[in-house]
């Protein structure tokens, strides 16, 4: 056998075998893997891009229309059950605290490549919730149903979409985001309209069940739709603690805390305060709600552009704040309809936009996707705890002043401004001494 002479100029190059074959779940094509820490370039673009939004809108939708439905719910479980206002809050808070709690492990699973899956299993508790609401009758299986079995199930729908909408956008992600958040007012719309418009007509139970069956059609074309892009990490910790260490973050988290500390305070009292102390009746008491929920529909996308286009999410958000909290002391001199009304408004306004930057503002704290889950879930835990509490300490301080907002209303407006004072700070730790910073 003659020999094969290579010639001494021609160099060999070195081939690497990892290089020949692509990491599993990996996008077809690529180049690179997200578990080795490479990232793939965001598409900012195109139908399967958009239609990750339409999904995120859904999961939105579902996960904080709901919660902020419970004003209505809570109005008919005072007359019906004739419990204190700070006890039946605790059902709300329970839900709402779930779904902060739930998003905090719902976004390390999307992270390891479980977005559907995780998206799917929520949906199926979220249904279970509603439609075991329907036929509860004393508080404890509301309790169970609507606080814990619902609150479990809309946690698991919101953040596999946050981190999937993350994955296809990057200059674009703030205003993607945002337009994504629309769906929450969407849901805080239509659901309580259902439960509220319904029952007078079929029974409350019957209203609960309708309103179960537009949820299973949101959350199912949710799952349809949502396309995952990145490969999933599957080592790492749950929660990403040292971003802790990053002044911006550790304040921002803080501001963030307090933000929702007092966030719902307005959404669970607004109808009986209305009700209450105004003279309003239960139908017109309801559609503040819906009012405040429906200015939301088209503050959400524009906030976001806002924030896309000129100054910044984490501006946006510390503006949106101090705003909220300036309406939330203006409410102390609320003593009428129409002051009820322009309320509801400005309120709903503020609240959307604030709700609505943050998810920006919070991703902008993290430039690799595929820590999104992680690094977003410590902040979701610190919220989960502030919802929990919110609203019960609200209703605690209007029973123990007998039915008195003034000073619930003081210590909402006062948590809202420390809240944006501590983002503020997160801001000067990030830019320094620069007024006009983009951020």
């Amino acid at each position: 056998m003659s020999r094969i002479r290579v010639a001494p100029d021609i160099k060999v190059p070195d081939i690497n075998i990892h290089d020949c074959s692509e990491e599993e779940g990996a996008i077809p094509g690529s180049s690179q893997s997200s578990n080795q820490g490479d990232k793939i370039e965001p598409l900012e673009s195109g139908l399967l891009a958009w239609s990750q939004v339409l999904a995120g809108a859904l999961g939105n939708c579902m996960a904080w229309g709901n919660p902020a439905t419970f004003g209505v719910y809570q109005l008919y479980y005072q007359e019906t059950l004739g419990l204190p206002s700070s006890q039946i809050s605790w059902i709300g808070s329970i839900q709402t605290f779930l779904t902060f709690l739930l998003c905090a492990i719902a976004g390390r699973l999307a992270d390891a490549g479980y977005a559907r899956t995780t998206v799917c299993v929520g949906t199926a508790l979220s249904l279970i919730g509603i439609f075991m609401t329907s036929l509860a009758t004393e508080y404890w299986q509301i309790f169970l149903a609507q606080g814990v079995c619902a609150g479990l199930g809309q946690g698991l729908l919101f953040m596999p979409c946050v981190s999937v909408i993350s994955s296809y956008f990057f200059q674009k992600r703030p205003f993607a985001l945002a337009l994504a958040a629309t769906g929450s007012g969407f849901g805080s719309v239509v659901f309580p309209a259902i439960v509220q418009y319904v029952t007078p007509k079929i029974g409350f139970a019957w209203a609960v069940r309708c309103h179960g069956f537009v949820a299973l059609l949101v959350a199912g074309t949710e799952c349809i739709i949502l396309r995952p892009r990145l490969a999933g990490r599957k080592s790492g910790a749950l929660f990403e603690w040292n971003a802790f260490k990053e002044p911006t973050y550790f304040l921002f988290s803080i501001g963030t805390f307090l933000f929702f500390w007092a966030l719902y305070y307005g959404y669970f009292y607004i109808n009986s305060y209305a009700r209450n102390l105004i003279g309003f009746d239960t139908t017109s008491s309801v559609q503040l709600l819906l009012i405040t929920n429906a200015v939301g529909i088209p503050a959400r996308p524009v906030a976001g552009l806002i924030s896309n286009k000129f100054v910044g999410p984490i501006n946006t958000y510390i503006v949106a704040m101090l705003i909220l909290s300036g309406m939330i002391f203006a409410w102390i001199g609320v003593h009428d309809r129409v002051g009820m009304y322009v309320f509801s408004v400005f309120f709903g306004i503020a609240a959307a936009a604030a709700q609505c930057v943050f998810i920006g503002a919070l991703a902008s704290l993290t430039d690799d996707p595929t820590k999104m889950g992680a690094r977003s879930g410590i902040v979701y835990l610190l919220s989960a705890f502030a919802v929990m509490a919110g609203p019960p300490t609200a209703g605690a301080i209007v029973d123990q002043t007998g039915g008195s907002h003034l000073w619930a209303q003081v210590w909402g407006g006062l948590v809202t401004l420390l809240g944006a004072v501590a983002v503020a700070g997160a801001r000067l730790c990030k830019t320094g001494l620069v007024l006009k910073a983009r951020i």
